[in-house]
């Protein structure tokens, strides 16, 4: 019998989520060919879901796809062409868990408070935070409310938003789902519902970034703990997606909720189940570093993606070449005045030549900022064949450390020599990205 060649699609089209869990065992779209594309639209990752205990992972990321080649101990280079945000307007704010209904994490095992329903499906009785009813019983089930909140709408360019009054923000809780563009095929519950308004007539500045992107884990894992500050909350967890330290390494950090990861920026993601399965959501319309609130902007929109593959870089988390005047001041590539005046220096001093450098970002996470800094330096010296001290240095003298999300994610950033690039294979990502020679 013939055995039939699954062929590899120039371009995948992504309209379809997961229930929140991601899973090396579980459906993957595609394959698409090494070198193609995939195009998604997203759906809004952290509201909509916290308050749909149906959705088991926290967030509503796109079903995985499979990359034509990927093996486990890959990676997969994803070029991030384009982020476009579609919803009119959001909802978002700090959060408070609401006791009594969830099963040790309200982000993973929501529970009804009366019928005692793990993961119940709920529906929608009204507006406001008390909105979101137990499909079985009635109660209130949201696992989650606002201690101060906000709705923000945005101008037909996308380029700003306000922050709206009591009015506004009930006008368009009963339009909640037009309003935040949902696609077809999700299933949160919208957070435009509950009409916070707490912040009224503040302007935001927008710039759209990926809070989710990344490839499968090894170990089934909920998506919103795809990283090591929200997956501490697994370790020896009362409900089935408990796991332990050890298996918590399996992680890919996917939930980065970094915001130089926007169109133009380069992610490289380490490859852990076959295929890789690449997958997205969480697109925030905007953020300051260490999304200190907890929370920010979600959004929908369409993401476009090209995909490549890098055989054997055996990588443990993320590395990110950030769009240019995303780098810190240290780490931007030297103008050709700074390397004429370094000549001069080095001459002066007898020193033979300038080492050739290009900025690269690595990513760390842990449960705290300083455990997640010392995950990053480790990653950065592993990759570059590095002591941990020479990466201390080097971040401090040509780079930084940077935050991306409170508690536990941060950018190890600096300039690595080129010929360690170019020995892990990161030297035409340099190039295209920087125009490195």
């Amino acid at each position: 019998m013939a055995i039939k060649v699954q062929t590899a699609h120039e371009t995948v089209y992504v309209d379809r989520f997961t229930n929140g869990i991601l899973s090396p065992n579980g459906p993957m779209l595609g394959p698409v060919r090494d070198g193609g594309h995939i195009v998604a639209n997203t759906a809004p990752g952290c509201w909509g879901p916290m308050i749909t205990p149906a959705i088991r992972g926290g967030h509503e990321v796109t079903q995985p796809v499979a990359v034509e080649g990927a093996e486990v101990g890959d990676a997969i280079v994803l070029r991030i062409k384009d982020i476009v945000v579609t919803s009119i307007a959001t909802a978002s704010g700090n959060d408070l868990p609401m006791t009594g209904r969830f099963l040790g994490d309200p982000f993973v095992a929501g529970q009804c408070p009366e019928c005692g329903t793990l993961w119940p499906e709920t529906r929608i009785e009204g507006i406001g935070q008390t909105a979101v009813r137990c499909a079985n019983c009635g109660a209130d089930a949201t696992p989650f409310t606002f201690t101060n909140g906000y709705t923000i709408a945005f101008d037909e360019n996308h380029s700003v938003g306000l922050t709206l009054n009591q009015a506004a923000a009930e006008s368009i809780a009963h339009d909640a789902a037009r309003y935040a563009a949902l696609p077809e095929r999700s299933i949160q519950n919208p957070i435009l519902t509950f009409a916070p308004h707490d912040l009224v007539g503040v302007v935001a500045r927008m710039r759209p970034f990926m809070g989710q992107l990344g490839t499968t884990p090894a170990i089934d894992m909920p998506d919103s703990h795809n990283a090591g500050d929200f997956g501490a909350f697994l370790i020896g967890a009362p409900h089935e997606y408990g796991l332990s330290a050890e298996q918590l390494e399996h992680r890919t950090d996917g939930h980065l909720d970094v915001d130089a990861v926007r169109a133009g920026a380069i992610l490289v993601c380490p490859v852990k189940a076959p295929g890789g399965g690449v997958y997205m959501g969480d697109m925030h319309a905007l953020q300051g570093d260490g999304e200190i609130a907890g929370h920010t902007c979600d959004v929908s929109g369409v993401v476009t993606l090209q995909v490549h593959v890098i055989k054997g870089l055996n990588l443990d988390g993320p590395v990110l070449f950030p769009v240019r005047e995303d780098l810190p001041y240290l780490a931007q590539p030297l103008t050709a005045v700074e390397r004429e005046r370094a000549e001069a220096v080095a001459r002066r001093w007898g020193v033979p030549e300038l080492e050739e450098s290009a900025p690269v970002s690595i990513i760390g996470t842990g449960p705290d900022l300083n455990s997640a800094t010392d995950n990053g330096l480790r990653r950065a010296a592993d990759l570059f064949e590095m002591t941990v001290p020479e990466v201390k240095n080097r971040a401090t003298i040509t780079g930084a450390i940077e935050i991306g999300r409170h508690p536990g994610v941060v950018q190890v950033t600096f300039r690595a020599p080129l010929d360690r690039l170019e020995r892990r294979g990161l030297l035409p990502l340099v190039r295209d990205q920087y125009g490195a020679d």
